[in-house]
C-alpha cells in the first residue's frame, strides 16, 4: 500500500525523495507528494496518477542548500483519489505524511473543529498535524508538543512530519506500520517504509519499533519508546532491490499472503462502522429498482462471486446468480433492467469480463465493478466502482486480491441487507464484530506454517487433488485447487463434498489426495459423511477443521469459531500456504508460474 520517504542532508534533496518514491512504487498508490523544507521555506507538490505527474509537476523546481523532505505515494482509504487528500498535509507550519490508519481520528477531528481549525482533506491524516500545531502553540516546544500528538493517536501508523519552527529535524513515529531509518558516511539521514527505498544511499539502518518515536538531525537519530531512550541498533543495509521489495520473503507470492492481514484492514478502513457498513462511493439511491444481482468474472474473481452469492441470497434476500465472463459473452444473455451488474477484476483490464461490462452497459443496467486498479478500463466504464485496496499483487496467483475481493462483498451484501431491511441492526452489529477480527484471522502464525512446510512433502506426487467443501467452503475449495494447478502444475479438482458420491468418487484410491474444508459452524456433519465416504475408498484425507477428525491421515487444526466466514478466512489461507509448499518443494518458479499471465488482456 502507501509508501514514505524522507531525507536530511546537502545533496539534491527533490531527486532523493522522488527516487526514493520509485522504488515504492510496487506498493501501489494513486497519488503522489512531497514537501521540502528549504532554509525558511516549505515548498509541496502532489498529483494525482502515476509518479511521472509528481515528476512534471517538479520538473521546474531544484533544491539547492542543506534541507529536508518527506515524500508519500498513497492509495486512497479515507477520501477520494485528489490532490487535496493527497500527502503531504499541511498545518499552519508544518507538513506531515502517514501510512496506516488514525483509528480514533473522527472524534480528534471533532476536537480540532470545535477550537477552530479548518481541515482540507477528508483523510485521517490531516488531524496528526493540527493535533501537533496545537501542542505546539501551548508547550512552545516541538519535541513535546509531537510526543503529546503521538499519545493520543490510536490505530497504526507510520508517520514523517516536518515543521518551520524547527528547521534541523524531522519527526517519526512508528507503531503497526513499517518504518525504517538509516544513515550514510556523511551523516546524511533516510527514512523509508520498506529497504528498496533506502537502498543506493544509506550504509546502514535501523527497523523501528512499534510504539518507537523520535527525532533526527543531520548525523544524529533519537529513538524514544515509552519515554525512554534507546540504543540505536544499526545493521548494515543489503543491497538487492528485489530482495528488499520482497521484504525478507522467498517469493512475493507469499509475501502477499502474509499481508492478507494489513490489507483487509485497509479494505474495512472507514467502510466499518460501528453499526452499519457505509461506502462513501454509494448512496442507496442507486439501488432502487434493483431486484436482483448478476455478478460476472473469471479465475480468482468468479470465485470470490460465486463464494459471495451465497451471502447476498441469505443476508440480503435478493436473487443472485454468477457468470463466467468467457461464457456469458457467446449465450445471448437476457439481461433484465432489474438487474444489478457486479463485474470483479484484480486488474480492471480483464478482456472478457470488459467485454462483458460493456454488453450489460449497453443493455441499460446499472452498473458496479470490484476492482484493485483505479482508473483501470473496467473502473472508467463501470457506473460505480468499489476498490478493494490490496496494493500490488506481483504473484501472479492471487492471493491478497481474493481476500480483499470477498470482504469487500461480504460488506456489500450486508450494506444490501440494511438498505433492504432484511437483516435487524443487532445482527448487522454482530456481523460487524465478525469482520472486525477477520484481519487478525489471516495472520500467518510460523507453527501453522512449519506444519505446512512439513506436510507439503507428502502431496508431491499421486494422480490429483480434490478439494471439497460445503455452502461458501465449495467455491474456497475451488479456488484452493486453482492455486495448487497455477504454480505446482499438479492437476486439481474443487467439487461441493455432496457430489463426491455422483461420479468423481469413482477416481478415489490412495493415489487421490482429498483436501477436506470441515468447517465445525457449518454443516459439518455433512461434509464429514462425504469424506469418510473417500476414506472408505482409500483416498488419502488431508482434513482441515477445529474438530479432530480421526478417519484423517493428515490433520491441521484450525480455531474454533462461530461465524462461518471466520473459518473461510483462516482456511483460505491454510490453502494458499499448501500450494506455495508443495509448488517451492516442487521447484517452481512461484511468482511466475508457466503459461500464465497476471493481466488477461486477450480473449
Amino acid at each position: 500500500m502507501c509508501g514514505i520517504v524522507g531525507y536530511i542532508g546537502s545533496d539534491n534533496i527533490k531527486e532523493i525523495l522522488l527516487d526514493g518514491l520509485k522504488e515504492l512504487e510496487y506498493r501501489g498508490y494513486d497519488s503522489a507528494g512531497i514537501a521540502i523544507l528549504e532554509e525558511d521555506e516549505i515548498n509541496s507538490f502532489k498529483a494525482v496518477g502515476k509518479l511521472k505527474n509528481l515528476v512534471d509537476k517538479t520538473a521546474s523546481f531544484s533544491t539547492n542548500a542543506q534541507g529536508m523532505g518527506i515524500g508519500h505515494t498513497r492509495w486512497a482509504t479515507h477520501g477520494k483519489p485528489t490532490e487535496l487528500n493527497a500527502h503531504p498535509h499541511l498545518g499552519e507550519f508544518s507538513y506531515v505524511v502517514h501510512n496506516g490508519i488514525i483509528e480514533n481520528y473522527q472524534e480528534l477531528k471533532k476536537e480540532l473543529q470545535s477550537e477552530g481549525v479548518n481541515f482540507l482533506s477528508q483523510t485521517d491524516t490531516e488531524v496528526i498535524v493540527h493535533l501537533f500545531e496545537k501542542y505546539y502553540h501551548t508547550l512552545q516546544d516541538p519535541k513535546k508538543a509531537f510526543v503529546e500528538t503521538v499519545k493520543r493517536l490510536k490505530g497504526a501508523y507510520a508517520i514523517l512530519l516536518i515543521t518551520k519552527v524547527d528547521k534541523d529535524r524531522i519527526f517519526f513515529a512508528k507503531n503497526g506500520s513499517p518504518m525504517i531509518v538509516g544513515n550514510d558516511e556523511n551523516g546524511d539521514i533516510y527514512f523509508g517504509s520498506s529497504d528498496a527505498a533506502l537502498i543506493g544511499k544509506a550504509k546502514e539502518v535501523i527497523y523501528l519499533d512499534d510504539g518507537d518515536y523520535g527525532w533526527s538531525s543531520l548525523g544524529n537519530i533519537e529513538i524514544y519508546n515509552d519515554g525512554t531512550k534507546k540504543e540505536l541498533n544499526k545493521k548494515p543495509l543489503i543491497g538487492d532491490k528485489v530482495s528488499a521489495q520482497k521484504g525478507g520473503f522467498r517469493f512475493f507470492m507469499e509475501k502477499e499472503i502474509y499481508e492478507q492481514s494489513e490489507v483487509l484492514s485497509d479494505t474495512i478502513m472507514g467502510r466499518v462502522l460501528d453499526e452499519e457498513i457505509k461506502f462513501e462511493e454509494l448512496d442507496k439511491s442507486f439501488f432502487e429498482g434493483i431486484e436482483r444481482i448478476q455478478f460476472c468474472a473469471c479465475g480468482t474473481s468468479y470465485n470470490s462471486a460465486l463464494a459471495c452469492a451465497y451471502l447476498f441470497e441469505r443476508d440480503a434476500k435478493i436473487p443472485t446468480s454468477v457468470e463466467i465472463a468467457s461464457e456469458f459473452r457467446y449465450k445471448d444473455p437476457l439481461l433484465q433492467k432489474d438487474t444489478l451488474f457486479i463485474v470483479i477484476s484484480q486488474s480492471g483490464e480483464t478482456a472478457d469480463t470488459l467485454e462483458a461490462l460493456k454488453m450489460a452497459r449497453d443493455a441499460g443496467l446499472k452498473t458496479l465493478s470490484i476492482c484493485n486498479v483505479d482508473n483501470s478500463s473496467i473502473v472508467r466504464i463501470a457506473d460505480r466502482t468499489l476498490l478493494t485496496r490490496a496494493g500490488i499483487e506481483k504473484g501472479v496467483a492471487s492471493t491478497k486480491a481474493f481476500a480483499t475481493q470477498v470482504m469487500v462483498l461480504w460488506m456489500l451484501s450486508l450494506y444490501l441487507a440494511d438498505i433492504k431491511g432484511t437483516m435487524s441492526r443487532e445482527e448487522i452489529k454482530g456481523e460487524i464484530e465478525v469482520i472486525r477480527h477477520i484481519p487478525k484471522t489471516v495472520v500467518v502464525e510460523d507453527r501453522l506454517h512449519e506444519k505446512i512446510k512439513r506436510l507439503s512433502k507428502r502431496y508431491l506426487h499421486g494422480h490429483g487433488f480434490f478439494y471439497i467443501g460445503r455452502d461458501i467452503f465449495y467455491p474456497l475449495a475451488l479456488e484452493g485447487a486453482l492455486k495448487l494447478k497455477e504454480i505446482s502444475y499438479l492437476h486439481a479438482e474443487g467439487y461441493p463434498a455432496g457430489e463426491m458420491k455422483h461420479g468423481p468418487i469413482a477416481l478415489a484410491d490412495s493415489e487421490l489426495f482429498t483436501i477436506a474444508l470441515m468447517p465445525k459452524s457449518l454443516h459439518y456433519d455433512k461434509v464429514k459423511s462425504n469424506v469418510e465416504e473417500l476414506s472408505a475408498r482409500d483416498a488419502t484425507i488431508l482434513a482441515i477443521s477445529p474438530e479432530e477428525f480421526e478417519l484423517a491421515d493428515d490433520f491441521i487444526k484450525t480455531k474454533h469459531a462461530d461465524h462461518p466466514m471466520s473459518e473461510f478466512f483462516e482456511m483460505m489461507v491454510i490453502t494458499q500456504l499448501l500450494a506455495l509448499e508443495v509448488s517451492i518443494r516442487l521447484g517452481n518458479d512461484v511468482d511466475m508460474p508457466r503459461n500464465l499471465a497476471k493481466s488477461v488482456t486477450v480473449e
